[in-house]
């Protein structure tokens, strides 16, 4: 463990003055490094700051949290807790994980915190690297995790991951240290556990320092991909604005560039939980950009939705449902999509934001409301009727657009206006009979 220490006070320069934030189970690894910055507060006056998690799925971590807290009191460490009183995703870890970070980073920006430490070791990495093989996962992915995150506002540290279990284990027994053990870690429906309990040994037991390959492995991976970053990042900004993904630029490329933006992207949205995503949604991506539909998409995990929308990908989460509307057509309308329809005494235009008609001719009131399957309009200057849907596709609308765009029609479900796009036989010209002026804006 001395390098550790070593890596603390000389590589990462621990000083005077520092505020570091430390996040604590209470097991053997995290009570290992709270006493490890403990013994570094001696000779450099850091302040440490633990933050605590209750999970509150164990019946004994309340006893747990109140251990740790003890600790903290015995020794002058400011302490914080949260405890998660219910979840509400399929994945349990996962959304652990998601509230446990967020409560790290909350305390980290309440004491203005350099860095934030975690108690992740070199059998977490193997155990990360070998489910992410598995499963399949990005470049980065595969290289399990990175000892120093730099997240712009503060680190995350992993002091321990050139270190392993066995070694932190010794160090706790040498020093006395009291730690709590999880239950659920023995139990084999967790994968991270399987891994743990029957491959592991295994492979030990045919290099008691495999730990260090597999650390050479994470570093040879995130040494490439910080190379292909660097080749990537223009070609990136060339194709990748505004979270739209342009198509035609996006498939001049190489096959590896073209995989670094998808992946990129997806790490950006997923920032470090990389678990959630696999190369193979990489490859769900790459079909939908080679579909020759002009308008799909796809879901991904955390309610991600990818879009394509005839020459652009679009990465949006879920929205709840689109609810339909139907309203009278009253003088002034605000509609759901941010756009107004207002009836007005005079106007000059003749372009499709506006529409003359002669109330005569239709079922009063008019109303407007969104798109319904087998909607059909008489297109001014047609014959016979086209379908909405159509209309639509020929006027390259997306996806999520149509589901809001106004229709207006009358009592009859006459469909005599699509505001911005088509006017129906219905329009009439400004030398011709009407006493209904109404303007899309």
């Amino acid at each position: 463990m001395d390098k550790v220490y070593d890596y603390l006070m000389k590589d990462l320069g621990l000083k005077l003055g520092d505020t570091v934030v430390v996040g604590v189970s209470g097991g053997a690894d995290s009570m290992a490094l709270l006493h490890m910055l403990k013994e570094i507060k001696k000779e450099t006056d850091i302040y440490i700051i633990c933050a605590h998690v209750n999970h509150n799925i164990r019946p004994e971590s309340a006893g747990e949290k109140c251990e740790v807290e003890k600790y903290c009191d015995n020794n002058q460490i400011y302490f914080e807790s949260m405890t998660i009183e219910e979840y509400g995703d399929d994945n349990f870890h996962n959304e652990a994980r998601t509230k446990r970070y967020a409560f790290f980073e909350s305390i980290v920006k309440k004491y203005g915190a350099r860095y934030l430490f975690t108690a992740h070791h070199a059998d977490d990495l193997i155990e990360t690297i070998l489910m992410r093989i598995a499963r399949g996962s990005t470049l980065k992915g595969y290289a399990g995790f990175a000892k120093e995150i730099d997240t712009g506002n503060y680190k995350i540290i992993r002091p321990f991951m050139d270190v392993t279990k066995d070694e932190i284990i010794k160090y706790d027994k040498e020093n006395k240290i009291k730690f709590s053990e999880d239950s659920s870690n023995h139990k084999d429906k967790y994968t991270r556990n399987r891994y743990r309990k029957y491959v592991l040994p295994f492979l030990k037991s045919e290099d008691p320092n495999i730990h260090e390959k597999f650390i050479k492995y994470n570093q040879t991976l995130l040494e490439s991909n910080e190379y292909i970053e660097k080749q990537a990042q223009d070609a990136i900004n060339g194709v990748f604005k505004q979270n739209i993904l342009n198509i035609e630029r996006f498939v001049e490329l190489n096959k590896v560039i073209q995989n670094k933006i998808i992946n990129n992207i997806l790490e950006g949205i997923y920032q470090d939980d990389l678990m959630l995503i696999t190369d193979s949604h990489t490859e769900l991506i790459q079909k939908l950009i080679k579909s020759n539909k002009a308008s799909s998409y796809i879901h991904l995990p955390n309610n991600l939705v990818v879009v394509k929308s005839y020459n652009s990908i679009s990465f949006t989460h879920e929205k709840s449902e689109v609810k339909d509307y139907e309203i009278e057509l009253s003088n002034f309308i605000n509609l759901s999509n941010g756009m107004n329809l207002e009836i007005v005494k005079k106007c000059e235009s003749t372009n499709n934001y506006v529409c003359r008609l002669n109330s005569k001719e239709l079922k009063m009131p008019l109303y407007v409301r969104n798109r319904k399957l087998g909607d059909r309009i008489e297109v001014k200057g047609m014959l016979g009727r086209k379908k909405i849907k159509d209309i639509f596709i020929d006027e390259k609308i997306s996806v999520e657009d149509r589901e809001t765009w106004p229709i207006v029609l009358d009592s009859s479900n006459k469909v005599v206006w699509m505001p911005g796009l088509k006017k129906s036989k219905y329009d009439k010209e400004k030398s011709e009979k009407y006493d209904i002026i109404i303007r899309y804006y």
